[in-house]
């Protein structure tokens, strides 16, 4: 049952129930048009198709790209506005999207289950007898996948130390936080692109080279998408948007990229020092 303040909380803001009915919105249905255009595009693209005499080409997959990241801002600044200045996310509300974060990271885990799954399955038992294949010649674990590992490891204390620091209300600390958490998620990804451009084996060098590009490249894209979710709390933790009762996006972003960081763990044991010739 609510208690009195957020009975007056919810009369204050014309809200006659703690719940949150969300609005009618074009973002889900454009959304989704705009992801089949970009994968659609992309799988054409890759197989070289074409629709009568017209070349799909890579356009078609960049233009789905540009109008998903465009309705994803346009979307998640209408969550903010509802949580900022609509006064929308009661604590009812709240627990909804705790427990809607946490099913999201949960199919997260399954996501890369599948991966770590095609991996094993191929160094259990080799083609051969031999894992890695006698063609692959694998990084040293502990060269670049090492600076990479502490980078993350680094930047999982660094954004607990701003969720503690909104906790306390102190916001010099909770951007100083942040701030370096999004500084390392830019140095993980540039250390991951240049260990791509070194590397001696592609996607195509058999099942390593899947697997490895596979499980690490779609790490390394949840990386780029924590750094953003993070530098968005960045941003609105600069405009002052989080306080010690009103922080659940900080909260999610930190779950987040703390999931991130255990998943690299597991990619650095299995793929890096597991799979070292």
């Amino acid at each position: 049952m609510s208690s009195n303040h957020d009975i007056i909380r919810y009369e204050d803001s014309g809200i006659p129930q703690p719940y949150h009915l969300v609005k009618p919105s074009i973002w889900p249905l454009l959304g989704a048009l705009a992801a089949g255009l970009m994968m659609g595009g992309a799988v054409l693209f890759m197989h070289k198709e074409k629709i009568g005499t017209i070349d799909l080409g890579w356009k078609w997959p960049l233009i789905g790209l540009a109008g998903v990241l465009a309705i994803m801002f346009a979307w998640w600044r209408d969550v903010i506005r509802e949580a900022t200045h609509e006064k929308l996310h009661s604590p009812i509300v709240k627990i909804g999207l705790r427990y809607g974060m946490a099913l999201f990271i949960a199919s997260e885990v399954m996501f890369f289950a599948a991966f770590f799954w095609a991996y094993y399955s191929a160094a259990l038992y080799p083609a051969g007898g031999i894992w890695p294949p006698a063609n692959i010649q694998t990084a040293d674990p502990f060269d670049m996948p090492f600076m990479m590992t502490l980078i993350l490891l680094l930047s999982g204390t660094t954004v607990t130390w701003a969720h503690h620091a909104v906790l306390e209300g102190n916001q010099k600390d909770l951007v100083r936080g942040l701030a370096c958490t999004v500084a390392l998620g830019l140095s993980f990804t540039m250390c991951q692109a240049y260990e791509y451009m070194h590397a001696e084996f592609g996607l195509k060098s058999g099942i390593f080279g899947s697997t490895f590009f596979m499980a690490t490249g779609f790490h390394g894209l949840h990386v780029m998408i924590g750094t953003t979710f993070l530098a968005v709390c960045l941003w609105r933790a600069m405009k002052g948007h989080f306080t010690k009762n009103e922080h659940f996006g900080l909260e999610a972003a930190a779950w987040y990229w703390h999931f991130v960081d255990v998943v690299w763990l597991f990619l650095f044991i299995s793929v890096y020092w597991y799979g070292a010739r």
